[in-house]
């Protein structure tokens, strides 16, 4: 891999060279390194793009790497890649995409993952995009996420987006069923002319079951960010559904928070926020000797900590 394809490692996996454990790097539409474990197998798919990840029952503290890095201008693609997470596993999966488009052609990554949580089975997932060049060619991102939890399962993913990504189309759904547990963490930074939508549509089925789906986002510029969230209680269950957001400029924030309840017992919660940054934090900052643009910039990376 060449220096750019390394950077962009870095950047939405955190990788600094060839990490510990199973690992699936993807480079511009072709395997660029595979390992496997003794708990933990890949294999290509036969029938589409994409891979097959099977976490034996039982498996603890062990991780899996898949990033995905385009660095060639143009270039589109749709993979699908599928996780079955073994019963009283203990793993953390991280993904991602990086983009550099330096070309005048859009280049774009579809990702659509789905994840089989066993019974009792414990899994974090972190997801991250980032894009960088100055190409006039877009860098586009249009994730799918399909989560089916069994019982007494708990997933927890970290969404984020920080940079660069000029269009992204965030779909997720959950499945949860008796005493199951979704946590979500959404970051999300837009500038420019960028537009972000996320979708979350949780279904709470079983007694016990529970989802706590919090999205923290800047928007700045003339970017745009669409926000749906839909707890769906059919059971004895209890959700939170969270939006919290920060406009800047002459940015554009939309917030659709959804709760469905199908039975008596089912508790609901949603709550959104959208608003400026303070004055007054602001002028507190330049005390201290920051400028009006750092003191921002420090209020703005504080929040979507």
């Amino acid at each position: 891999m060449d220096q750019i394809e390394e950077r962009l490692l870095e950047e939405v996996a955190d990788l600094h060279g060839v990490p510990e454990g199973a690992y699936n790097i993807r480079a511009n539409g072709q395997m660029a390194g595979r390992n496997t474990t003794a708990n933990i197998d890949i294999t290509t798919k036969t029938d589409k793009p994409g891979i097959d990840i099977r976490i034996k029952a039982g498996t603890k503290h062990e991780s899996v790497h898949i990033p995905v890095v385009l660095s060639a201008s143009g270039l589109k693609e749709v993979v699908y890649n599928d996780f079955y997470i073994g019963d009283d596993a203990d793993v953390v999966i991280v993904a991602g995409c990086g983009i550099h488009n330096c070309g005048v052609q859009d280049s774009e990554h579809d990702g659509i993952h789905r994840f089989f949580v066993g019974k009792n089975a414990k899994v974090k997932y972190v997801e991250k995009h980032y894009g960088e060049g100055d190409g006039e060619g877009k860098r586009l991102l249009n994730p799918v996420s399909e989560v089916y939890m069994e019982e007494n399962s708990l997933m927890e993913m970290e969404m984020v987006q920080i940079k660069g990504v000029d269009s992204t189309n965030r779909t997720n759904k959950a499945v949860l069923a008796a005493g199951a547990k979704l946590l979500v963490r959404e970051r999300l930074l837009t500038h420019g002319d960028q537009v972000a939508e996320s979708t979350y549509d949780v279904e709470l089925n079983g007694d016990g079951s529970s989802a706590d789906v919090v999205s923290r986002s800047v928007a700045k510029d003339h970017s745009k960010q669409i926000f749906k969230s839909n707890l769906i209680g059919n059971a004895k269950c209890s959700g939170h559904t969270e939006c919290d957001a920060i406009i800047m400029d002459d940015a554009k924030i939309v917030a659709v928070p959804g709760l469905v309840a199908d039975n008596i017992d089912a508790a609901l919660i949603h709550e959104a926020a959208i608003g400026k940054i303070a004055g007054e934090q602001i002028v507190k900052l330049m005390t201290l000797g920051l400028t009006e643009a750092e003191a921002e910039a420090q209020i703005v990376n504080g929040f979507l900590k």
